[in-house]
């Protein structure tokens, strides 16, 4: 398997994190990819020979879909050769963009067939098929988010989209009372709009992004010890930090190392 991370052009990068691609060109691999929460949904277009099965929910997916927050952990399971390009969106793209409830697909997808064909769908479907290169892909898919910003950027919750970059920004460990303040929201109004935004409380949100820093440090070995994970990443203690790393891996973080 090949994979890319790919900086999103200047022109994106207000709302979309990262462009990952996963290829293979062998034909008699089976492929299982684990994902995990990371406070990001995303667009995903797929290219497959035998199709993408989402478990556990055991659901086909077509080429181009929208999947809302990854809570629980989930499996990709692939036969064959594929082509794989994600997305990753900032979580208050969801509603300003698409017109979704981003509480609604928590945990699931969004056909993209299911929208009006005058936002630009089916030229994308046509376009994307009609691209032979992974740039020329990655170039058309550009283009359609670039055309729902220029429709849409009025619509963006700046004080919401401000708070999200400084949780990603301080890893989830900075206070949400502070982080409200710098809004001037009372806690109240900041909360719910934080949810109606993301999908997810802000509470919630900080500790996906904790846990993500967490992960990270803990896949590359930077660390001697694990309370070194534990209180780098702000956690209260060891049995806290366990806690919720088995929460979203469903592993111990030994487990998970493994």
């Amino acid at each position: 398997m090949n994979f890319q991370s790919i900086a999103p052009n200047k022109s994106i990068s207000l709302f979309v994190k990262n462009i990952w691609v996963f290829e293979s060109e062998d034909r008699n691999l089976k492929t299982s990819l684990p994902f995990f929460a990371d406070g990001y949904p995303g667009l995903m277009f797929q290219r497959t020979e035998n199709g993408l099965i989402v478990h556990p929910h055991d659901k086909a997916m077509p080429e181009i879909f929208l999947y809302g927050q990854t809570i629980k952990p989930i499996e990709l399971e692939i036969s064959g050769a594929y082509l794989l390009i994600i997305f990753q969106l900032y979580p208050f793209v969801l509603r300003t963009f698409f017109n979704l409830v981003p509480q609604s697909i928590n945990d699931n997808c969004y056909y993209l067939d299911d929208m009006k064909a005058d936002d630009g769908i089916t030229v994308l479907a046509k376009e994307l098929q009609a691209s032979d290169s992974l740039e020329g892909k990655v170039e058309v898919i550009t283009n359609l988010l670039l055309s729902f910003l220029e429709r849409k950027k009025q619509d963006l919750d700046d004080k919401i989209r401000e708070a999200v970059i400084q949780i990603i920004r301080t890893k989830g460990q900075e206070n949400i009372l502070v982080i409200a303040a710098k809004c001037n929201l009372n806690m109240r109004t900041f909360e719910r709009r934080f949810r109606n935004e993301t999908g997810l409380s802000p509470k919630q949100f900080s500790q996906i992004i904790q846990f993500q820093a967490s992960m990270e440090q803990l896949t590359v070995k930077d660390y001697s010890k694990l309370t070194d994970i534990v209180y780098q990443n702000g956690f209260a203690d060891q049995s806290h930090f366990i806690r919720v790393f088995k929460a979203f891996t469903g592993k111990t973080p030994k487990a998970f190392k493994k």
